[in-house]
């Protein structure tokens, strides 16, 4: 790898999943004060809300979200058009 390709604060960050609790650790540049003990060792950590241990795409529990009867709305339409 080439040298002083990254910039200086291009570090180990734990990043933390608000949802479940999962935390990861990888390196990255972001920006925070809040500091976690993970694996013995004292990191920055940058809380997100979202991550593939808790999305449902990759979890596979999706969930079809109907919001004022859309979907019924649309199947309704849909089973007209059919016939």
């Amino acid at each position: 790898m080439k040298k002083d390709i990254h910039p200086e604060n291009y570090r180990p960050v734990v990043f933390k999943d608000m949802s479940n609790g999962d935390m990861f650790l990888s390196r990255s540049t972001c920006k925070t004060s809040e500091t976690i003990e993970f694996e013995g060792e004292t990191y920055p950590v940058v809380k997100i809300e979202i991550s593939s241990s808790s999305h449902p795409f990759y979890t596979g529990k999706n969930k079809l979200v109907d919001t004022a009867g859309r979907v019924d709305k649309f199947m309704s339409r849909y089973a007209k058009s059919r016939k």
